[in-house]
């Protein structure tokens, strides 16, 4: 067997199965299976797999085509430039949630201490760290994401403290000058509508915000002024239709702005601490 015919072979199966992205699928799940960068099938297409190589990518082909992620295959998701691992135990970073690093940078790199709630995989609060190079901590309910989560800030060499706690509940006073957080959005109504991938794979704390999508958002609302500093910036990724009532909650902050997506879409909120 060939990269090249495994390449056509694999392909072929995850169309039947109607996976999204075929090709690129079946590519990066040889190149995983054989411990190679994607180019080297390129430059190998005639290249005889081994039998652990044919073995592994035979597994992942499956696994895929059952609705695993591919993410949770490979182990691992890019992130604002950077590799992180990723296990069920955290929801995928995706690239919309690269937005909230982009307006922190612009509006907040002034930040000495950064709070990222919800941290799950630590994409947010490990890339701004490394990018501010603030004191940073981050805190989740979930113990298993959190050990995922230390294990990509010592992989990149992030100084990242990290708080077991159910969103605010671990911090008191005013100690922030920033607070993150891509938290749990989607409505409990909804659960059946996902895609496969999302509602059988990703972890359901990190998804679903009771009825409405909304019981987190209202949460951070009431708590964050506690900890935010005033003048202080909390940024929040936005789900999508709950704009209108992430801005009413944080109508009296300053300065309030939403940020689109590349989409158009309300993605994330900006608003500073007005409470002295």
């Amino acid at each position: 067997m060939t990269v090249q015919t495994a390449l056509l072979q694999g392909t072929r199966l995850l169309e039947e199965a109607q996976a999204a992205a075929p090709r690129l699928t079946a590519e990066v799940l040889l190149a995983h299976a054989m411990r190679a960068e994607r180019v080297y099938l390129f430059a190998h297409p005639e290249q005889e797999l081994r039998e652990v190589e044919w073995i592994h990518y035979g597994r992942y082909l499956h696994e895929r085509m059952q609705g695993k992620p591919t993410q949770y295959i490979t182990g691992r998701q890019e992130f604002f430039g950077r590799e992180f691992r990723v296990t069920r135990d955290v929801l995928i970073p995706r690239p919309e949630t690269e937005h909230v690093v982009e307006v922190a940078l612009r509006l907040a790199r002034g930040a000495r201490r950064i709070l990222d709630i919800g941290t799950g995989s630590g994409a947010l609060a490990v890339t701004l760290q490394l990018e501010l190079g603030a004191v940073t901590v981050a805190a989740d309910l979930s113990q298993a994401a959190l050990a995922v989560a230390r294990g990509n800030a010592e992989k990149l060499g992030a100084a990242v403290s990290f708080v077991a706690g159910d969103l605010t509940s671990a911090f008191a006073g005013r100690c922030f000058d920033l607070v993150v957080s891509n938290p749990p959005y989607v409505p409990l109504t909804q659960r059946e509508g996902l895609q496969r991938e999302v509602r059988d794979w990703e972890p359901e704390l990190a998804l679903f915000a009771g009825d409405s999508g909304f019981e987190i958002y209202d949460r951070i609302a009431a708590e964050a002024p506690r900890i935010l500093r005033p003048g202080g910036w909390l940024i929040v990724e936005l789900g999508f239709g709950a704009a209108a009532h992430v801005q009413e909650l944080f109508q009296n902050w300053q300065n309030l702005t939403v940020q689109p997506d590349l989409a158009g879409i309300p993605r994330v909120l900006a608003a500073q601490n007005p409470y002295a």
